[in-house]
């Protein structure tokens, strides 16, 4: 008997700028009602859930996630009228929405902040982390080194110091003080009350601050973390906390709780190794990631991705790995930003649809629920002019006309991407969705297959050994219903043999592509092309 699952652990997430999706209202800026006009594009895509970046109420200067009201529409995308219209419409088509939940900092245009810097008597002083020692909590690293140099900055009004583990715009609330966790209960509360299924909560490891240590991964952040748990349960058994913690996997796991903490959490250490695989031309740097992956508690479940609206994070390798990364990836300086590259997905792959075609299958085929980022489904390209990690956040192109069909204002609130390849006129969705044997397509296609053989591949992971270092293969789920991954990592074409793992099997078709590949003497045996990956099923 099938296992019952929770609609998240086979999910396939896309994670959306609404700012950057699509312009309603002719003011060059996305906001919700385009992303209601745009809610069957996600549908016939094949996608479950949205995750929306930040809408908040925000002076935007980290994007969002500097928040000065954790209960109101930023004005530029709508209102909480739209926000309701925009669940609606959504759950009527069975997609799903989680939002950012920022937990760690506010902006300090907030009220709390700009009320409690000028009067230590205030209650809301208290809501923040102060000292007059900027030398305090001196193992805790900055995680911005490229902008920040200290982890305090000066307060003139009340002569002390403010921590923040961010942007100096961003303090860090004050989680020693009870009326914060309340506060942060009443901002989940509103927003479950407004229908959505669950929160990606942003920067976790960093909520409380403890002399003689870095700061990271506590035991009294996991104590709030689980109090927040099991509110959210109280409210609704259905609703997900995703955990966001760039930390190594013992330290992640911490986050699941045995159940009762978070449900999700973004396995952060396989992603850099898959492009570190990709380069090497040797599966070792992704069997040695998820051999380091601990045993996750029932109804949890890793979230697995290439790219997303950050850079991408090199702070789970070695200064060496490091290293071989930025050389590899980004041998323009321009592109790296604190200890991680910013570049979209098509062109860290060079553009080459083997290579994008062959890492989102394997980012599918592994453990846990795929996340997609808006737009690399049609490969969208960066601009490494605009400002930090903006290049990223681009418009996105929709058709080869003015400004891409994301906007009929005069011009979009950030520039279109003009490099000749990726320029909307070359990359666009109208396109693509028109083209059979478009990138699109692709992700269309293998979005399908993921679905009618996610029941059939459980938990269940095991490596297969071959002769070629070149090449990763695994089997997922158990027999009968067995899927054997084979993929490619060179540039050239190689031999795969193994033998069947089963006596009554004959052939084995490729799920992605169809191709049937006969089983003889008890051995599957086929080519692999270069830089390809195949989903085997046994028959």
């Amino acid at each position: 008997m099938a296992i019952k699952q929770h609609w998240y652990e086979n999910a396939v997430f896309y994670e959306v700028s609404v700012r950057s999706f699509y312009d309603s209202n002719g003011d060059g800026i996305g906001d919700l009602k385009g992303l209601i006009e745009k809610l069957d594009y996600f549908t016939q895509l094949g996608v479950d859930c949205l995750w929306l970046l930040p809408i908040y109420a925000s002076p935007l200067k980290d994007d969002g996630y500097d928040i000065s009201d954790f209960c109101q529409i930023h004005s530029d995308l709508g209102s909480l009228q739209d926000f309701d219209e925009l669940v609606s419409s959504a759950h009527q088509r069975g997609l799903r929405i989680i939002m950012d939940l920022v937990m760690n900092h506010t902006s300090a245009d907030h009220t709390w902040f700009k009320t409690g810097r000028v009067d230590k008597r205030s209650p809301y002083h208290d809501y923040y982390v102060w000292s007059v020692d900027p030398k305090k909590y001196a193992d805790a690293r900055i995680i911005f080194i490229d902008t920040e140099t200290s982890n305090w900055t000066w307060n003139e009004t009340t002569k002390e110091y403010y921590w923040h583990r961010f942007y100096s715009s961003q303090p860090d609330l004050n989680y020693e003080n009870p009326s914060v966790i309340e506060e942060m209960k009443r901002v989940i509360h509103f927003w479950l009350q407004k229908g959505i299924d669950g929160f990606r909560v942003d920067a976790v490891p960093y909520l409380v601050e403890q002399e003689g240590t870095n700061c990271e991964n506590l035991p009294k952040t996991h104590a709030i973390l689980q109090e927040i748990r099991r509110y959210v349960d109280e409210i609704s058994q259905d609703k997900l906390l995703l955990c966001e913690a760039n930390q190594w996997p013992n330290d992640v796991v911490e986050y699941f709780g045995d159940g009762k903490e978070f449900q999700m959490a973004f396995n952060f250490p396989i992603m850099p190794r898959m492009f570190m695989a990709l380069k090497k031309a040797n599966a070792a740097p992704i069997r040695w990631a998820l051999e380091q992956l601990p045993q996750i508690p029932g109804g949890c479940q890793w979230g697995t991705f290439l790219r997303n609206h950050d850079e991408l994070t090199l702070e789970m390798v070695s200064p060496e790995e490091r290293t071989f990364m930025w050389e590899n990836y980004s041998p323009d300086s321009r592109y790296r930003l604190n200890l991680g590259i910013r570049r979209r997905l098509s062109p860290l792959l060079e553009n080459d649809r083997r290579k994008l075609e062959l890492m989102t299958a394997l980012l599918f085929s592994l453990p846990g629920s795929p996340f997609i980022y808006y737009g690399d489904e049609i490969g969208m390209g960066d601009n490494v002019e605009l400002f930090d990690r903006n290049g990223l956040r681009t418009p996105m192109q929709w058709q080869s006309g003015p400004n891409a069909g994301f906007t009929n204002a005069e011009k979009a609130f950030i520039p279109l991407i003009a490099d000749p390849l990726y320029k909307p006129e070359s990359i666009n969705v109208a396109a693509q969705i028109n083209a059979p044997d478009s990138l699109w397509q692709f992700y269309h296609h293998l979005i399908k297959i993921f679905k009618e053989n996610s029941q059939k591949v459980s938990q269940t992971f095991k490596w297969i050994e071959t002769d070629h270092a070149e090449i990763a293969a695994f089997s997922r789920g158990d027999l009968p219903g067995q899927i054997l991954v084979v993929a490619n990592l060179s540039d050239k074409t190689l031999e795969f043999s193994t033998p069947s793992p089963g006596s009554k099997f004959t052939s084995a078709i490729d799920l992605l592509t169809g191709k049937t590949f006969q089983i003889h003497s008890s051995t599957l045996s086929l080519p692999l092309p270069a830089y390809s990956c195949f989903w085997l099923s046994l028959y």
